[in-house]
């Protein structure tokens, strides 16, 4: 087939892994065959992958076969403008958007406008890479989603200062932003060009299918999560009086106290975090083994919400939240 299908069989209404930031030999420094970026995926244990090639539509028959009942192909590009990069994804086949532009030209809305009159996803990504154009100059208004933590490149380190510059950003803008009821989820891509980088890091998203339309719902709406890899796996969820919501939810509490849980596999020794419109709020060791179940009490008074941040020894993280808002 030209292109793949946008949906796949999959495994129902369920958590699924995925990596939306890929470049194949088709991108400048892209050093890996569409074939072997889709092999690599299926071993680093995703669901799903985006084509996002540099400046260019997805080339039809380059992935369509590639797809399968338990693999899903979501079409994007990387639109590498003058004055920052970001990700459109969900287009249709062969769209491509328009990226030879900067801040000053003031044709992003039109382009983000495209991409959102096919359902498409708006992603500001890597917003403080160390690099000419890299850095993101343009409003965030528009775009749906922030890329927090975006992958390696050539380091050998899968957190950079970059990304501890972008979850800092994205951190402090929460609580002013959920106030206006408008707020940015969080996404992390591997940013893959080379071999060993795929799925690292990866987006954890809840989806009702298998199925572009479900998953960019589920990036957009910010019901997701992200891991260093698929040996990590993070539970995350409040509740108060019988009533529970997790990642990306609303959790009434009728002025109640609220339970926060959080159950953490495959880090050991890390240091577990509950972040809130007051800052970090509370801190939990993982033991060596890797293993921990985290819980911590607040209310909405005192918490309009609660995010979560696992980070190893060095600080580096292994794994991050979008909120639960506590209303």
């Amino acid at each position: 087939m030209s292109f793949p299908p946008v949906r796949a069989v999959g495994r129902g209404a369920t958590w699924y892994r995925g990596d939306s930031h890929i470049h194949s030999v088709r991108s400048d420094g892209g050093e890996l065959a569409p074939e072997e970026l889709v092999l690599r995926a299926r071993a680093a244990g995703l669901d799903f992958i985006a084509t996002t090639e540099h400046k260019a539509a997805a080339a039809p028959g380059a992935w369509g076969h590639l797809a399968a009942d338990d693999f899903l192909i979501v079409l994007g590009q990387e639109v590498t403008t003058k004055t920052g990069h970001w990700l459109a994804l969900g287009l249709s086949p062969g769209q491509a958007v328009a990226w030879n532009y900067g801040v000053r030209d003031g044709l992003i809305d039109q382009c983000l406008d495209q991409v959102h009159r096919v359902g498409g996803l708006c992603v500001v990504a890597h917003p403080h890479a160390p690099y000419p154009s890299g850095g993101f100059m343009y409003s965030f208004q528009g775009f749906d989603v922030v890329e927090v933590w975006n992958g390696p490149w050539t380091s050998d380190l899968p957190w950079q200062a970059d990304n501890e510059a972008a979850l800092d950003e994205w951190g402090r803008s929460l609580a002013a932003d959920i106030q206006t009821g408008s707020w940015w989820p969080a996404m992390g891509n591997s940013d893959t060009h080379l071999e060993g980088q795929i799925g690292i890091p990866h987006t954890v998203v809840f989806a009702e299918e298998l199925s572009t339309e479900a998953i960019l719902a589920g990036i957009r709406s910010g019901r997701s999560w992200i891991a260093e890899s698929a040996a990590v796996e993070v539970s995350f969820t409040a509740q108060v009086e019988g009533r529970i919501a997790t990642v990306g939810e609303r959790l009434t509490t009728h002025g109640g106290q609220v339970e926060v849980r959080a159950a953490i596999q495959g880090v050991p020794a890390a240091t577990v975090s509950f972040h809130t419109d007051r800052g970090k709020a509370h801190r939990a060791a993982v033991p060596s083994d890797g293993a921990a179940l985290v819980q911590w009490y607040t209310t909405a008074e005192d918490s309009a919400f609660v995010r979560l941040e696992v980070r190893h020894p060095d600080g580096t993280v292994a794994a991050l939240t979008n909120p639960i808002l506590l209303l």
